[in-house]
């Protein structure tokens, strides 16, 4: 049975923390918190590597957008918290910067983008196709979040991979 998405979690359930400066130095050390997270919660490391492009696209999103030149730098901070479930994985990332309405964003136009060979912004993009649910929380100048969702399995399926990996390894094994 799946937990309610946004629930909080219970008392004995544990959340994974990280708080740092609003720096692009900071993005690898973030990816591999929540890489390592999702490794051990058993992704796989297709899965894991998806997880992390979503993180490092809203983290990087928060460095070159949430803050400007005239914040101070203990000010310019980036939140993150993981809460393992038995089903998914849920990321919160948050900032007290500027905000944005993701809303009034367009959609790519792909081709057009790849003509003009053009350079980033495409992590809102990237974080909806590379997860599951992706969520946006915004209070300019009081807290912004964007809480990315992924399950072990996908939505209404219930056979979550490590069972089916198991299940092929033992046809394979004769086991």
């Amino acid at each position: 049975m799946r937990e309610p998405i946004g629930q909080k979690a219970p008392a004995n359930r544990k959340v994974y923390r990280l708080e740092l400066p609003a720096a692009s130095e900071n993005l690898a050390l973030i990816r591999e918190f929540v890489g390592g997270i999702a490794e051990n919660m058993g992704f796989d490391e297709e899965t894991v590597i998806n997880i992390e492009l979503a993180v490092d696209e809203a983290c990087t999103n928060v460095v070159r957008h949430a803050y400007n030149n005239t914040t101070p730098p203990e000010r310019a901070r980036i939140r993150i918290a993981v809460r393992p479930y038995s089903d998914r994985i849920e990321i919160t990332i948050a900032d007290n910067g500027k905000g944005f309405d993701p809303r009034k964003l367009p959609s790519p136009d792909l081709v057009r983008y790849v003509r003009q060979m053009r350079r980033g912004g495409l992590g809102i993009y990237l974080m909806q196709k590379l997860m599951d649910r992706v969520y946006f929380r915004i209070q300019p100048g009081v807290r912004n979040e964007v809480r990315l969702v992924k399950y072990l399995s996908a939505p209404g399926n219930t056979t979550d991979r490590a069972s089916e990996s198991a299940r092929s390894n033992s046809k394979k094994t004769g086991k």
